[in-house]
């Protein structure tokens, strides 16, 4: 029945399965590091859909760069 469903929607299985790992954590950890870890877990299917696309071309310098400029605020 499971893996039917998943077949048919698996947006929605894989959407269902997420919130309620997600409601989990908010129940065991708390609601702000519940959506720290949300946040950590959305910027790495981010960064491995661009890899899975092809897409991702960040050379290190730039990036550095990027960073050294945008936490120049915290030194």
């Amino acid at each position: 029945m499971f893996k039917q469903m998943l077949e048919d929607r698996p947006g929605t299985v894989i959407g269902t399965l997420g919130g309620i790992i997600l409601g989990i954590l908010y129940l065991i950890v708390g609601f702000w590091d519940m959506l720290i870890f949300a946040f950590i877990v959305f910027i790495g299917y981010y960064v491995g859909k661009k890899i899975d696309l092809k897409e991702l071309r960040l050379q290190a310098g730039n990036l550095w760069q990027w960073l050294s400029e945008r936490w120049r605020m915290f030194r």
